[in-house]
């Protein structure tokens, strides 16, 4: 049996019957990397008097531990965000700019963290304070809280499936919530040499931060 499918069986049956923090844990230990189509919704706080934003893409989201991402937005447009390790690389298509960030003044508490950045729960609670949630729709989930109070990010959720992971829904500290839903979901595929580098396009505006 294929690596990635022996994973996923694993965790399927682990799913049936366990918490969102056995099924996070579960996916920390035995899965190494990912690549997962995702659809995204941000949904900004409505002013007064208004309506709340909502704004919709989607893509294609890959991670290899430690500490290598990607997120490839497709609609409606083009963007990369690309971490491999050293660098943070967020690159609009449209406007060809690049800004750099280093990436280790960033990851820590960030939900790419979650999944990229730590290899079990004793790891990730340096960095977050982590409860199970009330499951939602079947979905198990477990709620992240940075421990870092002057970050962006509020708190993430993470849900699993029958075990496999299938969102994470990010709060910011300005009141803005992301949902990401994951499919078609690989474990452990085997990424190229190339897959989480990044090379500012000839002609780009870079911004280093």
């Amino acid at each position: 049996m294929r690596a990635g499918v022996a994973v996923l069986t694993a965790c399927a049956a682990l799913g049936a019957e366990a918490s969102g923090l056995d099924a996070l844990e579960a996916f920390l230990k035995n899965v190494a990397g990912a690549r997962a189509e995702f659809r995204q919704t941000v949904t900004s706080p409505a002013k007064e008097g208004a309506t709340p934003r909502v704004r919709h893409s989607s893509g294609v989201f890959s991670f290899s531990r430690p500490l290598r991402f990607r997120f490839d937005y497709t609609k409606p447009f083009e963007q990369a965000i690309v971490a491999d390790g050293q660098t943070l690389w967020l690159h609009d298509v449209d406007l060809n700019q690049v800004t750099a960030r280093k990436q280790a003044d960033l990851l820590s508490s960030t939900p790419a963290a979650l999944l990229a950045a730590h290899p079990d729960l004793a790891a990730l609670r340096r960095d977050f304070v982590l409860e199970s949630a009330p499951p939602q729709d079947g979905v198990d989930l477990v709620q992240a809280t940075p421990r870092q109070k002057d970050g962006q990010i509020s708190r993430v959720r993470v849900g699993f499936k029958a075990g496999q992971l299938s969102q994470l829904d990010i709060l910011d500290s300005f009141g803005q919530r992301s949902v990401l839903q994951f499919g078609k979901l690989e474990l452990n595929p085997v990424f190229s040499a190339q897959q989480f580098q990044f090379k500012p396009p000839a002609g780009a505006d870079v911004v280093r931060q």
